[in-house]
């Protein structure tokens, strides 16, 4: 077995660690035994054993390894939960593009046999910069944030901050440091905010230290970050930024008519997509 040579400027242990992940993808290793040991290889790929090492190494900092001490090392299995964060109206069962996002993780979860659970708090902040910009505020000006600290079978899976002017939440249930029955929409609702279209961001990035503290991630795992900003006729009515770590969720988007399907299509999953090359 040989390494891909790649570009003359990529080390050997790159390239190595390239293979494996080739070979991972591949389902060639499966997560109930162990990867070849260093010394196996070290044979396999005729180079030395610091070389293997290495790039053993770049794959345990991508969270796609665990060393186990005493047994070996192991593919890291992180069960992935599709998240239907925007879509049609689809059959059997339809439902609003924007319905209230707690009742969507339920479901979700519910359906995959997991476990959901949610630590919530309410905090009074000043905006950040991008923030305020979405919200059409001034940089620093007083906002509520309504956070939601989501574990699936006690994992930890997402944050989400939901921030609103404090003139819209003042004075309403939005203020309590605990969810609202019906969920934020219903007290949008009743003040006449109802939101009827939603912009999306995403972008990849590598966690801070305290996100990376409470997703438990490798070090080299980074994080998917969904910022949507929610409209009603009037205007902004709220950004919701959600952060999930890439080794294990999926955001799947429908787009156009999709009443041919029952459900929304999904890719096939032989593989831990966080395992593949791509983010």
């Amino acid at each position: 077995m040989t390494i891909p040579r790649g570009t003359a400027q990529s080390p050997k242990y790159q390239r190595l660690a390239a293979d494996l992940r080739r070979r991972i993808a591949e389902g060639e290793f499966t997560t109930d035994a162990a990867l070849p040991v260093e010394s196996e290889l070290e044979r396999q790929y005729g180079v030395a054993r610091n070389t293997v090492r290495l790039a053993v190494d770049v794959l345990v900092n991508e969270g796609r390894l665990v060393r186990l001490q005493g047994k070996g090392t192991y593919l890291r299995e992180h069960p992935v939960l599709d998240h239907h964060a925007y879509g049609p109206t689809l059959p059997p069962a339809p439902r609003d593009c924007l319905a209230a996002p707690s009742d969507v993780y339920l479901g979700e979860a519910a359906e995959a046999g997991r476990e959901l659970s949610t630590d919530f708090e309410m905090m009074i902040v000043r905006a950040r910069v991008d923030i305020a910009e979405r919200l059409g505020l001034r940089p620093g000006e007083t906002i509520v944030v309504r956070r939601q600290l989501r574990l699936l079978d006690r994992e930890p899976y997402s944050i989400e901050e939901s921030h609103y002017r404090a003139g819209l939440a003042a004075g309403t249930p939005l203020m309590e440091p605990d969810p609202v029955e019906g969920g934020d929409e219903a007290v949008l609702a009743a003040l006449g905010r109802t939101e009827i279209g939603a912009v999306d961001h995403l972008v990849a990035r590598m966690p801070g230290p305290e996100e990376a503290q409470w997703f438990q991630g490798g070090p080299g795992v980074p994080l998917v970050v969904q910022t949507r900003v929610t409209y009603d006729r009037r205007g902004p009515v709220r950004v919701i930024e959600t952060r999930y770590s890439a080794d294990r969720s999926r955001l799947v988007y429908g787009i156009g008519d999709l009443s041919a399907r029952t459900t929304l299509p999904a890719p096939a999953t032989p593989v831990d997509p966080a395992r593949a090359d791509a983010p």
